[in-house]
């Protein structure tokens, strides 16, 4: 008999649970008519401040979460707790500007970012550019989420792809079917089981292990025999710019995702965004716990999973240790609330990149005409699409350290910013001069990406997004993060650009919005008489 049988069978009793829910959500707060994008992939723009809290966390905080921020302390120590101060500064950052993309969005029945690009900067090839931009960068985080139940799996000794290709067409059905529907409901469990889980981990095994000081003494000793110079259970003078340049560069770029958008533009009020952003930090108390774990794990001496090839899985510290000091029954509650942690963004990032595609590709450069049921089905099956790319990301790339997925995927998006973010509060910039910087500042991303090895597991390039600075022929030890850099190129270049474009004379695009478009709310007559789904 498998050693594993109980958690094998209340993980598979709380996965069926939870997609069973997904099926049914096609009928929870059901339209007369769910075939447009308005309702399959906003959910009718109708989600209250508790769906919308539960969302957007189930949304943010993934599988990622539990898996790789872990497994970065493990591996580095103090600067895996990036993850804690950006999402603390990211709140305040977004308020405003996420306020303000609502009530446009609304007024002109926006589906996504690069909606509203096309509208503001009244460029089609800049709306294109945005849309592209945002599918590349999503992908790697949808495969990421792949990677957190990979590592589930295995520690209960299922090896093989095969039952990640069958959770995923289980969570490609029921997307299919229930739209945003699905996510919003299943985040409910998700994060009960999250909040389960991690309080019973900081209660049950520093007791077991013998306290917070004894955790900590393991973990000191342990980077003290290292030989590499930026770890240990404190910062050093060089990787203090990396963690501060990584946690303020994250924290641009996370809303930037056309799947966060997702969640905030199903909103039925400014006022349910405005309180979201005042309670989502309390879900960065659940995420430094999480953090922790990497610290427990190294003084309860787990190893991670030793693959093909002799190469050991960072990925699956966590899941171990949870194999290691949890009885079983609690230890297949654990990874369900990773799989599950996996299932919730998956199936709104896939929601969103579908869109993206449709509103962006699709319906401006393929059939104008297309009917609101036309999008909807083109969605549907470009979700799909997603779903299988996400897969095959993990069979054919290497997900040793997925953190770099992410981190990769965060330098890529951030280059939207200016156009996206910056463009809710200024038409100074001209199109050819927002499309010089984004070509600029991912072609500088990427040739740091390039530059940059991992000792870790042996890669000489694309090994993650700390860009040393000894590459600029500065004579510094110190690194920082590629994307931070990136965006100050692309900024450079826009503005050079739009000086330039303006000095010559080059004609500019409309503005379609006007400034009352911005402070739109719930009740305004804009809002209310607009036919969203098909307006464009």
């Amino acid at each position: 008999m498998n050693a594993h049988t109980t958690e094998l069978v209340v993980f598979a009793v709380l996965f069926l649970a939870v997609s069973v829910m997904g099926f049914v959500a096609a009928r929870w707060r059901r339209p007369e008519n769910i075939e447009s994008l308005h309702e399959w992939g906003l959910g009718g723009r109708s989600f209250g401040s508790w769906i919308t809290w539960f969302l957007v966390g189930g949304d943010l905080y993934t599988a990622y979460t539990f898996v790789a921020v872990p497994a970065l302390v493990f591996g580095a120590g103090a600067l895996g707790f990036y993850a804690l101060p950006y999402t603390v500064v990211v709140y305040p950052l977004v308020f405003l500007v996420l306020a303000r993309m609502w009530s446009v969005s609304h007024v002109h029945g926006f589906v996504t970012p690069a909606d509203f690009v096309r509208a503001r900067f009244g460029s089609p090839t800049l709306a294109l550019i945005i849309a592209i931009t945002g599918l590349v960068a999503t992908m790697p985080y949808i495969a990421l989420q792949l990677v957190g139940i990979e590592a589930v799996l295995k520690a209960m000794g299922i090896t093989g792809h095969l039952p990640i290709v069958i959770a995923f067409a289980i969570l490609a059905a029921y997307t299919y079917q229930s739209g945003l529907r699905a996510p919003a409901l299943i985040a409910f469990v998700k994060d009960a089981l999250i909040y389960i889980v991690i309080i019973a981990a900081v209660v049950y095994i520093p007791a077991k292990l013998g306290g917070w000081g004894h955790i900590f003494d393991s973990a000191a000793a342990k980077f003290a025999k290292t030989p590499a110079p930026a770890d240990g259970i404190l910062l050093t003078g060089s990787n203090q710019l990396q963690y501060v340049s990584l946690a303020f560069g994250s924290a641009l770029a996370l809303f930037l995702y056309p799947h966060s958008l997702t969640g905030v533009l199903a909103s039925k009020n400014r006022n349910v965004i405005k309180r979201n952003m005042s309670a989502l930090p309390a879900y960065s108390l659940v995420l430094g716990l999480i953090a922790l774990l990497g610290f427990m794990a190294i003084a309860a001496g787990t190893k991670p999973i030793v693959g093909p090839g002799g190469k050991a899985d960072s990925n699956t510290i966590v899941p171990v240790l949870f194999d290691q000091l949890f009885p079983d029954w609690f230890a297949g509650v654990a990874y369900a609330a990773i799989g599950i942690g996996a299932l919730v963004p998956a199936a709104i990032m896939s929601i969103a990149a579908a869109n993206l595609f449709t509103r962006n590709i699709y319906r401006e450069y393929i059939n104008r005409d297309a009917t609101d049921a036309q999008e909807a089905k083109v969605s549907k099956l470009v979700s799909l699409v997603v779903k299988v790319g996400a897969v095959l990301c993990i069979l054919l790339l290497d997900p040793q350290f997925s953190i770099d997925l992410q981190l990769i995927g965060g330098v890529i998006i951030l280059q939207t910013l200016p156009s996206v973010a910056l463009g809710l509060y200024t038409r100074w910039f001209h199109k050819g001069g927002l499309m010089a910087g984004w070509a600029a500042g991912l072609a500088a991303g990427l040739w740091m990406l390039y530059l940059t090895p991992n000792p870790a597991n042996g890669k000489l390039h694309f090994g993650g997004s700390a860009f040393a600075l000894k590459n600029l022929g500065l004579d510094t030890p110190m690194t920082i993060y590629t994307g931070f850099l990136a965006l100050i190129v692309n900024l450079v270049v826009a503005v050079l650009g739009t000086l330039l474009f303006r000095a010559l004379k080059v004609r500019d695009g409309e503005d379609a919005t006007s400034r009352d478009d911005y402070f739109a709310d719930e009740g305004d007559p804009r809002v209310k008489d607009l036919d969203l789904a098909g307006s464009h």
